[in-house]
């Protein structure tokens, strides 16, 4: 077998990409946009959910008129050659082993709200998370992609059940007259918090080809995702401002508990929150994943990589790229523990070199599609350049992998026509 086996249809696939938005932060960015803005957080998950959708309308687009499983990296080779596509997918590759243990650490904050581990108990939970990875993607998305809808609704259904028991308490949430007034710092600061929330857009891009109609259901799954996910976001925020937390802790468990008090719900939120944020996490791991074994495998078939990652298994999945980059992840979860690495310095090294990813796509829409989606491609480039500019001295880890990638694709294109022209 050397193609992707098509399987995911429109709700599927609208599942994937909320779960992957939703993902790590889903119960924790709301506190953190709150602690930081106050009800001024409201405003900020408005200006970002806003802002986000013309970048995930031209990552639809591109995907459902040109689906391929290198995603990004294939539309940007496309608009400006093989030398800044594959420079694309390679850093995309690279910032995987780092995002994506990132995520996992900061699913084991849920993880806190059932049972503490920590130390050397806490590391051998998050490699056996890698191994439940493994056995999820084994028999192909189309598996993650069912339980990841049926995630998408439990979180829902939570949330709808939490803001329609907070209807009493409306009225004592005299602070949101403050949203009209807001320090525009605090709201941008909030706003850099929530971005983390959104990556995940480019990820979705790499699974084009595992839809059975991706120009009919790319486009209309990524956007009922992304509308999905920034409605859930404001509305905890919202939920939190009711009822704020009396304590140190996930905040979402103490609203969980005081919101459903009065109907006879015992105190369970910890288990709940804790359950469906462990999950999403996951969730949100598991879609990158298997996004970086996709594009390793296309990699492998242009010639770009070694073949050993060419080979499928019995269900079309691209084993050996996917165990590849578990192994990767495992190795740096292990090195991060060992140095006692900031999952901050993780979470801004990832998020720099999504920017560029972002730009560069957005760029390679304004050759691609017609020109009736420029305003859409500029104000996607308008939102990347505002974030990476917040990002500041953080986007050096991405420079210093574009430096070193991009002179080596060059020099491997040159050898690899030189070597085709020797053998004619």
């Amino acid at each position: 077998m050397n193609q992707i086996t098509a399987s995911i249809g429109r709700w599927q696939g609208a599942g994937l990409m909320a779960t992957t938005l939703l993902g790590t932060g889903v119960f924790i960015l709301p506190q953190m946009t709150i602690e930081v803005a106050g009800s001024g957080a409201l405003l900020a998950w408005i200006i970002l959910t806003v802002a986000i959708l013309p970048v995930a309308v031209v990552f639809g687009l591109l995907a459902s008129r040109f689906p391929h499983a290198a995603g990004p990296a294939y539309f940007i080779e496309k608009a400006f050659g093989i030398t800044a596509g594959r420079t694309i997918g390679l850093i995309f590759l690279l910032v995987i082993p780092i995002g994506a243990p990132a995520a996992i650490l900061m699913t084991f904050q849920f993880m806190d709200a059932l049972v503490a581990i920590t130390g050397w108990g806490q590391l051998a939970a998050e490699i056996a998370i890698v191994a439940v990875l493994l056995l999820l993607n084994y028999r192909g998305i189309q598996v993650s992609a069912k339980l990841q809808f049926g995630l998408t609704l439990a979180i829902v259904a939570v949330v709808t059940v939490l803001f329609g028991s907070s209807g009493a308490n409306l009225g004592q949430l005299t602070s949101l007259s403050a949203v009209a007034k807001p320090e525009a710092a605090s709201v941008m600061l909030a706003m850099g918090i929530g971005f983390w929330s959104f990556l995940g857009i480019e990820a979705m891009t790499h699974l084009a080809n595992d839809f059975r109609d991706p120009k009919k259901d790319m486009l209309p799954a990524m956007m009922l995702g992304t509308v999905l996910v920034g409605i859930i976001y404001l509305v905890c925020t919202l939920l939190l401002l009711i009822v704020p937390a009396e304590a140190e802790g996930l905040a979402m468990v103490h609203a969980f508990n005081q919101l459903l008090s009065g109907l006879g719900v015992p105190a369970i939120g910890a288990q709940v929150i804790g359950v469906l944020g462990i999950a999403s996490g996951l969730a949100t791991v598991n879609v990158y994943c298997a996004s970086a074994a996709r594009l390793l495998w296309s990699f492998s078939q242009q010639g770009i990589l070694p073949k050993y990652f060419e080979k499928l298994n019995l269900y079309g999945v691209p084993l050996r790229a996917l165990v590849t980059i578990l192994v990767t992840m495992v190795m740096v979860i292990v090195l991060t523990f060992i140095t006692e690495q900031k999952l901050e310095d993780l979470i801004a090294w990832s998020n720099g070199v999504f920017v560029i990813i972002y730009l560069l796509t957005m760029l390679s829409a304004a050759k691609l599609l017609s020109k009736a989606y420029l305003p859409l491609v500029v104000a996607g480039c308008v939102f990347c350049i505002g974030v990476g500019y917040a990002l500041a001295e953080n986007m050096w880890y991405s420079c210093i992998l574009v430096l070193t990638v991009a002179p080596f694709i060059y020099w491997q294109k040159n050898h690899l026509t030189r070597k085709a022209l020797i053998s004619d």
